[in-house]
């Protein structure tokens, strides 16, 4: 049996961009990419800490070290702009790969900046 379990989480990043009439997606910088691990065109979930919404798109690039969390597309209008959001994806796991699975938790400053993984 596979679970899906939490494989990444960016932590408390916060809206820095909204665009409507962009085709749609979440562009996160680059270096928060990297550090969770997170591919370009990975559905995430998105948990707006302010307003309580939860909805889903994809990941595409953002500037490297720019601090970008921009929303696009429909998205757009489940936030504004400064809001705090948790960024999510998930992966099926079998209970092996559970039992010694860490998630990535990344966390940033308050320019978007990583600051840090969960330890």
């Amino acid at each position: 049996m596979q679970r899906i379990m939490l494989r990444a989480k960016i932590h408390r990043a916060k809206v820095t961009q909204a665009d409507l009439h962009y085709e749609g997606s979440c562009g996160i910088d680059a270096d928060l990419l990297d550090a969770a691990d997170i591919k370009i065109g990975e559905r995430i979930e998105l948990y707006n800490i302010n307003n309580g919404e939860r909805f889903s798109t994809y990941a595409i690039q953002g500037v490297r070290g720019s601090g970008e969390i921009s929303l696009n597309g429909a998205a757009a209008r489940r936030a504004h702009l400064g809001d705090l959001m948790i960024i999510c994806t998930y992966g099926p796991m079998t209970d092996e790969e559970i039992e010694t699975y860490i998630p990535k938790i990344v966390f940033v400053d308050e320019n978007n900046h990583f600051a840090g993984l969960k330890k």
